[in-house]
């Protein structure tokens, strides 16, 4: 057997269905012999990091590994933002590449190269993946492939690479005689776990203003139904990070909502007043926590359950103190956690919860306000948008100002889910991404929100969307520049707008007409009467569509913190005068040490 077709037939038996691939000399025998086993297809992308991304969000929605595959120098250089996006947020995917024949590889003799395109690709990969490897003898590509993947899946998951020389890749190998992987067994120390367990029960027992932090590790972990099973049992609110905002509908009424420096005022009250924090699968990082570290959440006892012991490890840096830190998958600490806590009385936390819902009522994210404004305001639109989309929808967001104003308004339904490329936050992201996860739901309708900075990143990939016929609703937040730099050239610059407007030197096309180009349906919403009619047009045409929605650039992220400020933790003086005015809020006197 050829060992391409070996790594082909390896691909099928873990049941990926589709690999995203851009051929290439060192690539052609790999993605031959896809094409010659049954189960699985290849998909060409029309760049190499739009087929990274596809695989990225193919595993983020299915849970098993994404592949894509691109050939030596080049081909594999361009697929490292997608790889970071896969190694930052923690997602389980394998990325092949093609290299130079053994024979041309320059190994050590000093050159720059040697082989045309060669590339040095494991030693560029190392610091983004979990694992990578360059197969110099045939004989162990059973043994690196089998690795390979149970590395992506254990622990923290992430992305692995394997770089096979092309001549390797036309070899011919005995399935049989080949050396197989065999992991270690995880030990776990259950008696340790047992006993943090027993802490972060007492100490729940002594809250009385507690807040519980969900974020993206539990559903990594495959843990979503004990938390929402702990939540609902224990009574308490969770605030769980944008990761993983989609798991409790609007409605829930445990839910605060969203914290953090893009988050909700009310969602930071909270967690900056509360007397207890329990983080399960969160990692705290400056979004979440705001900055300084020790700001956050100064006067509670914080319990932190993570996976990876160096982000446990990292706070001692940051200066913030955790008074019960424990390494464990957030499935085994939460089932754990729900069996011990069964039958156990919490305190009634009922002035605290009352005072969340004062906070909610006085301090709303939304406002109807918004409705009445003649020209498009983002925060109606995305209320809009979570009125009209049906239960079961997947959403895929870019960055900026689209991801904040997204995860800030929308109101989740029960089955809704959202993903993103949180950490990496890539312009460009949602639209490959939204492909990878179409086709990994049989191509059902992917909600694909961006911005004209975000679709002009990865524009290549309309092609891809209607080559395949794929269900993408694109939304196009177009306000014709950088909505987010110039919140932050507002707080950094006197508002010196440079290379974030058109004005200062960007350029946008004319997105309706380059999507008729390609030949897509398309909607354009002009003014806040058009945003319902528009929605609906788009969301239940047939086929993809690209719906245009033109924004004034001055609408920006309210509220935001600004970077090195505190989140805040008290009451303003002062009302907000200007809907749109970036709020920077003063740290607490507390805060300052």
């Amino acid at each position: 057997m050829k060992l391409s077709d070996y790594v082909a037939g390896f691909l099928a038996k873990l049941g990926i269905k589709y690999v995203f691939v851009i051929t290439g000399g060192a690539s052609a025998h790999l993605i031959d012999s896809i094409a010659k086993t049954a189960g699985i297809k290849y998909i060409c992308a029309q760049h190499e990091q739009a087929g990274a991304m596809a695989a990225d969000a193919y595993a983020r929605v299915t849970g098993r590994i994404g592949v894509a595959i691109a050939t030596s120098g080049p081909g594999a250089t361009n697929m490292l933002t997608g790889v970071c996006c896969s190694f930052y947020d923690s997602v389980p995917t394998l990325y092949i590449t093609g290299q130079v024949s053994t024979f041309r590889s320059k190994g050590n003799c000093g050159t720059r190269q040697l082989g045309f395109q060669e590339t040095d690709v494991t030693a560029i990969f190392k610091p983004v993946t979990k694992y990578a490897v360059k197969i110099n003898d045939p004989q162990d590509i059973r043994y690196e492939l089998e690795k390979a993947v149970h590395i992506a899946y254990s622990g923290r998951p992430g992305p692995v690479l394997i770089d096979i020389p092309d001549n390797l890749q036309r070899m011919d190998v005995q399935p049989k005689l080949l050396k197989s992987f065999i992991a270690k067994a995880d030990k776990k120390n259950l008696a340790l776990l047992d006993l943090q367990v027993t802490k972060c029960i007492n100490l729940l027992r002594q809250a009385k203003r507690p807040v519980v932090i969900l974020g993206w590790g539990v559903n990594l972990s495959g843990a979503p139904k004990e938390a929402l099973k702990f939540v609902e049992k224990s009574g308490l609110p969770v605030a769980p990070t944008w990761g993983l905002r989609y798991l409790f509908p609007a409605t829930h009424p445990q839910l605060i909502g969203a914290f953090g420096t893009h988050g909700s005022r009310y969602g930071n009250f909270a967690v900056q007043n509360a007397d207890l924090i329990l983080s399960i699968g969160a990692r705290l990082d400056t979004r979440q926590a705001g900055s300084p570290h020790w700001t956050f959440a100064r006067d509670a006892k914080k319990v932190v359950v993570d996976i990876d012991p160096a982000e446990l490890k990292k706070f001692k840096k940051l200066e913030m103190e955790i008074d019960l830190e424990v390494t464990s998958d957030a499935k085994d600490f939460l089932e754990l956690l729900n069996q011990k806590i069964s039958g156990i009385k919490l305190p009634k936390i009922t002035a605290w919860q009352r005072k969340i819902a004062q906070w909610k009522e006085k301090f709303p994210v939304f406002r109807k306000e918004y409705f009445k404004q003649r020209d498009v305001n983002p925060y109606a639109f995305i209320k809009i948008l979570s009125d009209e989309a049906s239960p079961d929808d997947i959403i895929f967001a870019d960055t900026g100002c689209s991801l904040a104003w997204l995860l800030q308004t929308f109101e989740f339904k029960k089955g809704q889910k959202l993903f993103s490329a949180f950490n990496n936050t890539p312009m460009g992201y949602a639209l490959p991404a939204s492909i990878g996860a179409s086709l990994a739901i049989n191509k059902k309708p992917v909600i694909c929100v961006t911005g004209d900075g975000g679709l002009q990143m990865n524009i290549q990939e309309l092609i891809t969307v209607l080559k395949h016929n794929l269900p993408v609703k694109i939304f196009l937040f177009n306000n014709h520049g950088y909505g987010m730099i110039r919140q932050t050239q507002d707080q950094w610059f006197c508002s010196r707008y440079e290379a974030s407007t058109v004005e200062s030197g960007l350029a946008f096309p004319d997105f309706i007409k380059v999507a008729k180009a390609y030949g897509y349906r398309t909607v354009n919403i002009l003014k806040s009467k058009d945003i319902q009619k528009g929605i609906r047009q788009t969301l239940r045409s047939k086929g993809p569509v690209l719906c245009n929605i033109e924004m004034h650039l001055g609408h920006s992220v309210v509220p935001q913190v600004k970077f090195g400020r505190a989140l805040e933790d008290g009451e303003p003086l002062l009302e907000r005068k200007d809907f749109f005015e970036c709020m920077i809020v003063k740290p607490h006197e507390a805060s300052l040490k």
